[in-house]
């Protein structure tokens, strides 16, 4: 059996395809997105509602608080251990979304070149971010290996300490050593191939949507209920630009404006990152034989 991942940009109709799939397959979904793990962040994540989840389990959604910050290496201590358990009971595991990091993390373990390890220099670095946050340590990364820390996103901590201990114990730069990405089960990638422009229509409507589901209304009660505005959860797309309006910062046209460029600059680098992910296919979203194909993938060898 091969794990099937449901990837691709933000407006793509990701969800609904792996709910579908998920209910051919006898299967259970695995989110893999930043903000959908955010509980009381439902609309501005686009999270699935019960109805559309179709009755299939879904899993790492609301599963933190707004309040805290959550990592790579958070979500990876939590998604792949249930993924490794779906696959032992005979159930196919579906990961859908469109955080990379959070996809590699389930997909591959890293060779980093055979170097040792040394818990003090974790800890070291964990403390570190503790007290400093999560940029400050990748600061420190880009200082001695700015190749490494333009690969790694700030909040995958786990990845980032490791990169700074590979150069502690060897006094070289991780990016100049020889590692790679280690498959840790068999998998198949798909994501929507949609035209440039039909999918930021697509990205402008769904903005459109989200406001007049209560964006708004839900970000002044995430406010309320003491998110401070300037945690981890409220750095969303979506978030961050309601936040500048409720502050009278920007006007609710400009809002509206900010909230669709930057999610279409967003789906542009996740095409970018995804184009990378090995295996990935690319589907025709008028395609009437996606599904028959995915399901037909899960159980070649």
């Amino acid at each position: 059996m091969r794990v099937p991942v449901i990837c691709g940009p933000t407006g793509s109709g990701k969800s609904a395809f792996a709910a579908e799939l998920a209910l051919r397959l006898g299967g259970e979904v695995i989110a893999a997105d930043c903000m959908t793990v955010y509980r009381g962040a439902d609309i501005g994540t686009a999270k699935p509602t019960k109805a559309e989840m179709r009755g299939v389990p879904h899993h790492m959604i609301d599963v933190v608080s707004p309040n805290e910050p959550y990592s790579v290496a958070d979500y990876e201590r939590a998604a792949l251990p249930l993924c490794n358990a779906l696959r032992a009971a005979g159930k196919v595991p579906i990961v859908c979304g469109g955080t990379g990091f959070y996809i590699r993390s389930i997909l591959f373990a890293r060779t980093n070149g055979g170097a040792g390890a040394d818990a003090a220099i974790r800890k070291k670095y964990e403390a570190y971010a503790a007290e400093r946050g999560n940029a400050a340590l990748h600061a420190l990364l880009a200082a001695v290996d700015a190749e490494s820390a333009a690969k790694l996103h700030p909040n995958d901590v786990k990845r980032v300490i490791r990169a700074l201990e590979i150069y502690d114990l060897t006094g070289q730069k991780k990016s100049a050593q020889q590692d790679g990405d280690v498959p840790r089960f068999p998998y198949f990638a798909a994501a929507f191939d949609y035209p440039r422009q039909e999918l930021y229509a697509r990205i402008d409507a769904r903005v459109d949507a989200m406001l007049g589901a209560g964006l708004v209304d839900e970000v002044e009660r995430l406010l309320k209920d003491g998110v401070p505005p300037n945690s981890q959860c409220m750095q969303g797309i979506g978030y961050k630009e309601v936040v500048q309006y409720l502050k009278n910062e920007i006007t609710h046209s400009t809002m509206r404006n900010i909230i669709q460029q930057n999610s279409r600059n967003y789906a542009k680098r996740q095409l970018t990152f995804f184009k990378k992910l090995p295996g990935i296919v690319w589907l025709d979203p008028n395609d009437t034989t996606n599904l028959e194909k995915c399901v037909k993938a899960v159980w070649e060898k």
